[in-house]
């Protein structure tokens, strides 16, 4: 099997270039944002980000596609990088420091694409996490300088801490009923948001998270990191992986009660 050892290393650099980007203009007063066509925001600096991976990534992997937030689809073949410049682009236009650069490496084989590396970087937090198929997650400044991801054993509903981002998808989706069902019986419920939740989750400071609408490239290297951390990463459909358009992630040991609840619909 492929050990991906190269392209994490690549992801980091990826990520440091990345970082210094998006670094530079956050909290600046003459930052530009711009509305898409769905109606979210989008910065010069999700742009200037993207641009920047993708010309660093055409130089180091020519041969490799690209799909990023801003910019979509570039190149084919069987390896896929997926970009997302800035997770959490409203809190960064609002001075928010939650939000993250994430970069994942998909490789095809059954059942599609699925990530085997990726780098999710928050520098307004002085946060790194970072995995590689097979070799684990980690949390650190550095590759020399880091610790070992590992999920919670909480094996209770009554014992667990739920992270979720807000509550007007569930509503839309017609979940709300299952979800607040759910945040009544567990032992606590927090609404960190974006990225944040899934790293939680790695790390064992929360048990079990949720987003009833997403994209690609915001769950491909959440999902690597929370696997490879012993962790569980599905769709709300309970099909492993990045690819249902909504993501439930947990420690794995309740995951099964996290998808029972959040198929209750109204």
């Amino acid at each position: 099997m492929p050990d991906y050892l190269d392209d994490l290393r690549l992801a980091h650099v990826l990520a440091d270039a990345a970082d210094a980007a998006t670094m530079d203009r956050f909290k600046a007063l003459d930052l530009r944002v711009e509305t898409k066509p769905d109606m979210t925001p989008v910065s010069e600096a999700d742009k200037a980000a993207e641009e920047l991976i993708r010309g660093q990534l055409q130089r180091a992997r020519p041969r490799d596609a690209i799909l990023g937030e801003e910019y979509g689809v570039e190149g084919s073949g069987p390896r896929r990088w997926v970009i997302d410049p800035i997770d959490g682009t409203k809190n960064y236009v609002r001075g928010v420091p939650v939000w993250a650069t994430l970069i994942s490496l998909m490789v095809a084989g059954e059942g599609g694409y699925q990530p085997v590396v990726g780098v999710v970087s928050a520098p307004a937090l002085g946060r790194r996490w970072w995995a590689a198929k097979g070799h684990g997650a980690f949390t650190g400044r550095s590759l020399s300088q880091a610790s070992r991801l590992q999920v919670s054993r909480v094996a209770k509903l009554e014992d667990a801490s739920f992270a979720y981002s807000s509550l007007s998808g569930w509503e839309e989706q017609g979940r709300l009923d299952g979800f607040l069902d759910l945040t009544r019986q567990v032992w606590r419920t927090r609404a960190y948001g974006d990225f944040w939740p899934y790293m939680m989750v790695a790390e064992g400071s929360v048990d079990l998270c949720a987003e009833p609408e997403l994209s690609l490239w915001d769950m491909a290297a959440n999902a690597i990191v929370v696997t490879e951390a012993g962790g569980t990463f599905t769709g709300l459909d309970g099909r492993p992986g990045p690819h249902s358009g909504n993501a439930a992630a947990s420690n794995g040991l309740l995951h099964d009660e996290l998808l029972e609840y959040l198929d209750r619909r109204r």
